[in-house]
């Protein structure tokens, strides 16, 4: 059975940076790609960020130039560097995994709370 574990969430006040980790409880190279999602109260979840097997990212407008994933291979972790956090970043995000061949992402973590607040 996939685990993936979040990690690193809090309270930031604006302008402040936060790290998350998402740790797998294998390989992560078993997956297309490693995926961090969103979901404030009220709102659908939204993909932030996306890292694929070969190393290529995406980032949601709303958060390129601030957001910075990288990973560690020894460690199956996966990491989301949050930068100059504002306010409307406040959700629990969720690290997930997509595996080659399909769109959806099969495998989720249990989410970590990110308030952003003065």
């Amino acid at each position: 059975q996939v685990q993936l574990v979040e990690s690193g969430g809090g309270l930031v006040q604006p302008g402040g940076s936060l790290r998350l980790s998402c740790a797998g409880s294998g390989s992560i190279f078993r997956f297309n790609a490693m995926g961090w999602f969103r979901q404030a109260p009220g709102k659908q979840r939204e993909l932030v960020a996306r890292l694929s097997i070969r190393g290529s990212t995406n980032y949601t407008d709303s958060v390129k130039g601030r957001f910075t994933l990288s990973r560690d291979n020894a460690k199956n972790t996966v990491w989301l560097q949050m930068n100059s956090l504002k306010p409307e970043d406040t959700a629990v995000y969720y690290c997930a995994a997509q595996r080659p061949g399909e769109y959806e992402y099969a495998y989720w973590g249990q989410g970590t709370q990110v308030t952003v607040s003065s």
